[in-house]
C-alpha cells in the first residue's frame, strides 16, 4: 500500500475511533464475531470493546479441519463477554464426524440462555448429521426467534417458549407428538417455517396468533410418503408450500381465514422414482393429485392474493382439458411463476378465466430446470396445447377489473428456442389481454440483460423490447394504459 493509502486508512480509523463507545460496540455487533475480535488490534481503545457486543455470529464452515480452533474461539469470546443481555446468537457448527459437539453446544447455549438471548440460529454445515437440542434452550422464556437445522428434540424435553414469535425448522424429523408439543409450548407464535421436513402427518394449529405457515420441500429420507399431510389451521392468513414434495400430498382440511397463498411446489411422478414399466401406470397417481388441486382451488377461493407455480398451473390446464368445472376465485393479485416452453401459456389463460375480480397479474418467466422430469402421460396432455386456439379456449372472457400486468423474463437460453418459428405464445397472450382488459392502466415488460451463449447477442432483451413495440400497435379495449419496457443487469 502506498504512503498516501496508509495515511487515508489512518485518518479513517481516527475518525471512527472518535465515535462514542456505544456506537462502536453497535458496529462491532454487526460484524461476524471472528472479525469483531480481530478488530481489537486496531488500537488500545478497541482492545476491550468486543467484550461488550450483544450479537454473536460464529460461522464454523471454514473450520472443517480445525474444529479445536473453532471451539477455542467460541469459548474465548464467551468467557470474556461482559454484556448482560444477548440479542442474537448465531452458531453454525463445522462438520466433523469425529467430533462430538453435544457438551460444547450445551455450554454455549446455557451461556446465551442465562443472558436472556432473544434470537438464536443453530445449525450444522452438513445436513447428514443431527444433534440434540440443548435442554436449557427448551425452556428459554426470552426467545423471540429460533432457527434450527439438523436438531432433534428429546422425547422427555418440555417446550416452554412463551415469548417465541418465529420458529424455523430445517432438516428435521419430528413426529405428530413432537409437533403438538412444540406448538402447545409457543402460545405467542406468529410464524412457523418448516423446510426439508419428515415425520409428522397432521399439522393442527389452534392458536389465533399463528398467522403465517411455510412448508418447503419434503425430506423423504425415511421412505415413501403414502399418508397425506393434513393441515388444520382455521386462523391462518398466509400459507406457502414450495420446493419438491415428491409424493407427499398436503391436504388443506381447514384454512378458512387465508388471505394469501403461495403454491409453487413440485410433485414427482412415481415412474421416475419407482421405475414403473407400464406407460400409463401412473394414471391413478396423477388423478389423485388433480383431485387435490381441485380441492385447493375450492379451499382458496376466498384468498385475495395467490402465487401459483408451474406444476400447479399445468394441473389446472389438465383439469380444463377434461372438462372439469373450476371454482371462481376472488383473487385480486395473481402471480404466476412459470418455466418458458413453447406451449405453456394456456395454463395462465386457464387461471385467468376463473379470476373475474383480478386487478394485478404478474408473470415471471424462467428457463426450464434441467431436472424437470415429465412422464409420458403428462407430456401427452401438454402436447394438446399446440392445437388449441387461445380465443376459443377462453372465449367471451372479459377482465373488467384488471389494471396492471407485469411480464418479468429471466431466461438463460436462446430466445429462438422458445419464441421462434411462429410459435410466439407470449405475444398471443399479451394481445389477448390488451383486447379484453377494459380497465388496463399499465403493461410492464421487464428483462434481465445478458449475452446469449448460442447466438452471442442479447436475444431475450431484443425480443422483449420488440414485443413492447409490437403491442403499441395492437388492438386494445382500454385507451388509458401505458406500455413500459424495463431492462436491468442480472442480479
Amino acid at each position: 500500500m502506498s504512503t498516501n493509502g496508509v495515511r487515508e486508512v489512518e485518518k479513517t480509523l481516527d475518525r471512527i475511533s472518535k465515535l462514542p463507545d456505544a456506537v462502536l460496540i453497535q458496529i462491532l455487533s454487526l460484524l461476524p464475531t471472528k472479525d469483531a475480535v480481530a478488530s481489537c488490534v486496531l488500537s488500545k481503545r478497541w482492545r476491550y470493546l468486543c467484550n461488550s457486543i450483544d450479537n454473536f455470529h460464529f460461522d464454523g464452515c471454514s473450520y472443517y479441519n480445525n474444529v479445536e480452533n473453532f471451539v477455542f474461539l467460541v469459548d474465548h469470546v464467551l468467557s470474556h463477554c461482559t454484556c448482560s443481555k444477548i440479542k442474537k446468537f448465531q452458531l453454525i457448527l463445522p462438520y466433523n464426524s469425529e467430533w462430538n459437539f453435544d457438551l460444547s453446544i450445551s455450554r454455549w447455549m446455557n451461556f446465551a440462555v442465562e443472558r436472556k438471548v432473544e434470537d438464536v440460529l443453530l445449525c450444522l454445515c452438513d445436513d447428514n448429521f443431527t444433534f440434540q437440542l440443548p435442554i436449557s434452550i427448551c425452556t428459554c422464556s426470552s426467545l423471540i426467534t429460533l432457527d434450527w437445522s439438523c436438531c432433534a428434540i428429546d422425547k422427555e424435553s418440555v417446550i416452554q417458549w412463551k415469548s417465541l414469535k418465529s420458529l424455523k425448522l430445517n432438516y428435521v424429523f419430528i413426529d405428530d407428538d413432537d409437533l403438538t408439543k412444540i406448538l402447545s409450548g409457543c402460545p405467542a407464535l406468529e410464524t412457523l417455517e418448516l423446510s426439508l421436513f419428515e415425520g409428522f402427518r397432521r399439522l393442527e394449529i389452534t392458536s389465533s396468533n399463528l398467522k403465517r405457515l411455510s412448508l418447503g420441500s419434503y425430506w423423504w429420507f425415511y421412505g415413501r410418503a403414502d399418508e397425506p399431510l393434513e393441515i388444520i389451521a382455521p386462523y391462518l392468513q398466509h400459507l406457502e408450500i414450495s420446493g419438491d414434495l415428491d409424493y407427499l400430498k398436503c391436504k388443506l382440511v381447514n384454512v378458512s381465514s387465508l388471505v394469501t397463498a403461495t403454491l409453487t411446489f413440485n410433485i414427482t411422478c412415481i415412474t421416475e422414482i419407482e421405475g414403473f414399466a407400464e406407460e400409463d401406470g401412473c394414471r391413478d397417481y396423477h388423478q389423485g393429485f388433480r383431485n387435490l388441486v381441485l380441492d385447493y382451488l375450492q379451499k382458496l377461493s376466498y384468498a385475495t392474493e395467490l402465487t401459483i407455480g408451474r406444476w400447479f398451473a399445468e394441473v389446472v390446464f389438465m383439469l380444463r382439458l377434461e372438462g372439469v368445472s373450476l371454482p371462481k376465485l376472488r383473487c385480486k393479485c395473481l402471480t404466476l411463476e412459470m418455466y418458458v416452453t413453447k406451449n405453456n401459456l394456456y395454463e395462465v389463460a386457464s387461471l385467468l378465466q376463473n379470476s373475474p375480480l383480478l386487478e394485478t397479474l404478474n408473470i415471471h418467466l424462467r428457463a426450464r430446470a434441467f431436472n424437470d422430469f415429465r412422464c409420458q402421460l403428462e407430456l401427452r396432455y401438454l402436447a394438446k396445447e399446440r392445437y388449441i386456439n387461445l380465443q376459443s379456449w377462453i372465449s367471451n372472457t372479459v377482465f373488467p377489473n384488471l389494471k396492471n400486468v407485469t411480464v418479468d423474463a429471466c431466461i438463460y437460453e436462446c430466445r429462438k428456442k422458445w419464441f421462434g418459428g411462429g410459435n410466439d405464445k407470449l405475444f398471443e397472450l399479451s394481445v389477448f389481454l390488451l383486447k379484453n382488459a377494459t380497465a388496463l392502466k399499465k403493461f410492464v415488460i421487464v428483462s434481465k440483460r445478458r449475452i446469449c451463449r448460442e447466438c452471442s447477442e442479447s436475444c431475450v432483451s431484443q425480443y422483449l423490447s420488440g414485443l413492447a413495440k409490437k403491442l403499441l400497435d395492437s388492438p386494445r379495449s382500454s385507451m388509458k394504459f401505458v406500455i413500459i419496457y424495463q431492462e436491468s443487469a442480472l442480479d
